[in-house]
Formats: structure tokens, C-alpha cells, sequence
């Protein structure tokens, strides 16, 4: 029984930190076109990614009840990030991909609620209820972040950040990921660290 529990509990670990049974799918590949998608915002709005060519897109997997999430909120570092991007011109869609009836699903109202709570700045909440972005792109936790580029192609896949915990207060001796790459673009410069291990809780798709 006890090697059982153990068992158990080395798996709930690995989906933790984004290397669940999923990580055998294909995951879109570094340098080569992002998979292109449309989706409803929070108000109702239609958003499809070819809409932003010519601009820097950030994708971020969100799940409020997540306690990595929580981290990145509560510490104001995911709103910090997110402001100074939209302030640069670049569009950041916070993406949804949990199933009705499991943790992190919510109504537009919800998702505008907790946008206000946390004082998100994001471009736009979009919904992918079932699941059909989030696989097309292999996300795995939340949060998970991707940049593309301003030619639709994918130029970052990973992590927010370099220390894989729950706690705030790592915040700030982390390496920033997503704001140093979005800065070397900025300076007409490739991301120096395009490809990161994502951590967080494992994403609450449908049929799982």
C-alpha cells in the first residue's frame, strides 16, 4: 500500500511540473509558424491570432485556482509583465483551456471579475473550453506562456520564470523568461533562452 501511495504521489508531482503523459504530444516547434486559432474574449469578442500579425503575441495559460498562478498574481509579477508588454505594443491573451465542471473553468463575468481583483493587463481573456488551442499548442500547466513573433512564427515556449515554486517570495531572484526575451526582441535580438521546462498545475482539459 505504501509503495502505492508513493507511486501516486511521485505522478501528481510530475503533472505539477508540466511533465504529465502529455508530453509525448508534439509540441509546436521554435522558429516554425505558431498554430493560428480563434477564440471569444470575456466580452463576447472574437479574436483570431492572424488578427495580430505585425505585432509580438504572448499566450498565457491561467487557471485562478492554481496556486503557481497565485504566485505570479499575488506577487504582482505576471500584471507587472503584462503591463509593460501591452505598454510596448505587444498583445498578451491570457487563455482559459479548462473543461465546464473542473477547476479553473469560468463564466466571462467570472474571468472579468478576477481580471479586476488581481488588476490584470492583459489584451484579452480568451476562452478554449474545449481544449482544442491548448492541445494544438501542447500547453501543460498554468501558467504556460509562448511568444510569436511579429510573423506569426513561435519564438519562446516555456516557463514565466526559472524557479519552479509556489512561493512569492522567489519572485524576485528568478530569471524573468518571458520579460528577458521579450526585451532582446525589443533590441532586435533572438530570445537567448527560447525553450523552458513550463511548471505549475497540470491543465484541466476536457476528458481528463
Amino acid at each position: 500500500m505504501r509503495s502505492v501511495s508513493l507511486t501516486r504521489l511521485a505522478l501528481a508531482s510530475l503533472v505539477a511540473f508540466g511533465l504529465s503523459a502529455g508530453a509525448a504530444l508534439a509540441a509546436p516547434k521554435i522558429g516554425e509558424a505558431a498554430p493560428d486559432f480563434t477564440l471569444t474574449d470575456a466580452d463576447g469578442t472574437t479574436h483570431s491570432l492572424a488578427d495580430f500579425r505585425g505585432r509580438t503575441v504572448v499566450l498565457e495559460w491561467t487557471n485562478h485556482d492554481c496556486p503557481f498562478v497565485k504566485k505570479h498574481y499575488e506577487g504582482k509579477n505576471m500584471q507587472a509583465q503584462q503591463r509593460e508588454a501591452v505598454d510596448s505594443n505587444v498583445v498578451w491573451l491570457v487563455m482559459n483551456s479548462s473543461a465546464p465542471g473542473l477547476q479553473g473553468h469560468v463564466s466571462p463575468d467570472e474571468a472579468k471579475a478576477i481580471a479586476a481583483r488581481w488588476d490584470k493587463a492583459h489584451t484579452a481573456y480568451l476562452f478554449d473550453t474545449d481544449g482544442t488551442v491548448g492541445r494544438a499548442y501542447d500547453a501543460k500547466v498554468t501558467p504556460h506562456l509562448y511568444v510569436i513573433d511579429a510573423e506569426g512564427v513561435l519564438v519562446y515556449n516555456g516557463a514565466i520564470d526559472s524557479i519552479r515554486s509556489a512561493d512569492l517570495a522567489d519572485i524576485p531572484d528568478a530569471l524573468q523568461y518571458v520579460r528577458a526575451g521579450l526585451g532582446e526582441m525589443a533590441a532586435g535580438q533572438a530570445i537567448s533562452t527560447p525553450l523552458t521546462q513550463p511548471y505549475g498545475c497540470s491543465i484541466k482539459y476536457a476528458g481528463t
